[in-house]
């Protein structure tokens, strides 16, 4: 990545230099690559923050929580603000970051990073979801296990909605296996006293499905539009 934008600096400098002639540096000319160097440097930023937020996904849900807390840590604090730039998915990277803490038992630093996803974007099911896991986990049952009924019913709610209303929503648990597996957990909890160590273990499953469908979705959309457009080439 360093490689990649240090020669990009370069050609900013050639771009730069384009813009005066020697010795005769104009106020228009600065402005120019003044423009051009932000609108670069934005740009690369940008891919950097999803490149460790992709990089510390797969480690999340593969490796390891501890490295996967590195790129995430990384990228928060490159754009705090920061949510999914390749999935309509409402997840943001300090969701991200209270799950790698979370994945690596530590509970305190995973509270903090949720209750601050949650803060900055409301939607967030998945924050909401993860700290009830965190409360849980500390002893507060009856508070974890409401944030997570809420969590679940808010991922369900978006299932539903962008099934109607947006153009990818077919691509989103088309079999409702996601939806029901939420569904005959939510069932199971209703009304009754909970085996903490049981629901734990069963709401951390239904988050890492939750997570490896934003990436069901992707690869469908791919292979839908490859479909497409591989019709249409034969066509003509």
């Amino acid at each position: 990545m360093s490689g990649y934008i240090a020669a990009g600096l370069s050609s900013l400098d050639n771009i730069e230099n384009g813009f005066m002639e020697k010795g005769k540096r104009t106020k228009k000319s600065q402005r120019w690559a003044s423009l051009i160097v932000a609108i670069f440097l934005s740009a690369c930023a940008t891919f950097q923050v999803a490149g460790d937020i992709q990089t510390g996904r797969m480690e999340l849900l593969y490796g390891d929580p501890k490295v996967a807390l590195a790129h995430f840590q990384r990228a928060a604090q490159t754009d705090p603000g920061y949510r999914l730039s390749y999935s309509i998915f409402p997840e943001g990277v300090w969701t991200y970051v209270g799950r790698a803490y979370y994945a690596a038992g530590n509970l305190r630093q995973a509270r903090d990073a949720l209750e601050r996803a949650r803060r900055e974007h409301r939607e967030d099911n998945l924050a909401t979801f993860y700290l009830g896991l965190v409360l849980l986990r500390d002893g507060e049952h009856e508070k974890g296990q409401k944030e997570i009924e809420a969590g679940l019913k808010g991922v369900v709610d978006w299932y539903d909605y962008v099934e109607l209303y947006h153009t990818d929503g077919r691509f989103w648990d088309p079999g409702r296996q996601v939806r029901s597996a939420i569904q005959r957990q939510l069932a199971a909890v209703k009304g009754r006293e909970i085996n903490a160590k049981e629901l734990i273990q069963n709401v951390a499953w239904l988050g890492r499905e939750i997570e490896i469908e934003i990436d069901r979705a992707k690869d469908d959309k791919m292979q839908d539009w490859m479909r497409t457009n591989s019709g249409g080439a034969m066509g003509q």
